[in-house]
């Protein structure tokens, strides 16, 4: 992923990289030890992207996001916030009021966490991405205080939409889409 980022011209198409991980926590730039409260046999892995400490494992859609923000015309706080408002409208058109928290950047369903962003931004360019809590294990976000904040509630879409056939590569290809129309 930084390869690619660090090696792309002007010209090289954006991409998005849909995947799961195996258990793992990771260490964002503005991690800091206390947040990780007992990692038992769980790796943490320190990243470069932004944020503190978060989950990350099996029915987790991972999604990537590397584009060219200046070439899209957009910063930062735009790419945030159309990651965002795709997670929202996908849930919304499965019946899911779901929404942004001012000062605590993600997608929540009533109190509960459903997607964490973390990203890394370089001469304009953005890797690292969304992760969005499909059908998992929510155990080991006891372990943590996720991003930083202390007792936050996470779900996934599984519990959030009972009796929802899960499809993860359908929610990524879902998902890339609208991503890949909001930079047109």
């Amino acid at each position: 992923m930084r390869r690619f980022n660090a090696r792309r011209d002007k010209d090289t198409p954006d991409a998005f990289w849909g995947l799961t991980h195996p258990p793992v926590f990771t260490q964002g730039l503005a991690g800091k030890p206390e947040h990780l409260l007992a990692r038992g046999h769980i790796p943490v892995v320190p990243t470069d992207r932004g944020g503190q400490v978060t989950y990350h494992g099996p029915g987790q859609l991972m999604l990537y996001t590397l584009v060219d923000l200046r070439r899209a015309g957009l910063g930062p706080r735009d790419w945030v916030d159309r990651l965002e408002q795709a997670v929202i409208d996908w849930l919304g058109e499965r019946g899911v009021a779901a929404a942004r928290r001012e000062g605590a950047p993600g997608v929540y369903v009533d109190d509960a966490k459903i997607a964490a962003l973390g990203l890394k931004i370089r001469q304009g360019r953005c890797y690292h991405g969304l992760s969005f809590n499909i059908d998992m294990d929510l155990g080991p976000f006891a372990r943590i205080n996720p991003c930083g904040y202390q007792g936050l509630a996470v779900t996934d879409v599984r519990r959030a939409v009972p009796g929802l056939e899960i499809d993860l590569p359908g929610i990524a290809r879902d998902l890339v889409d609208r991503l890949g129309r909001r930079l047109a």
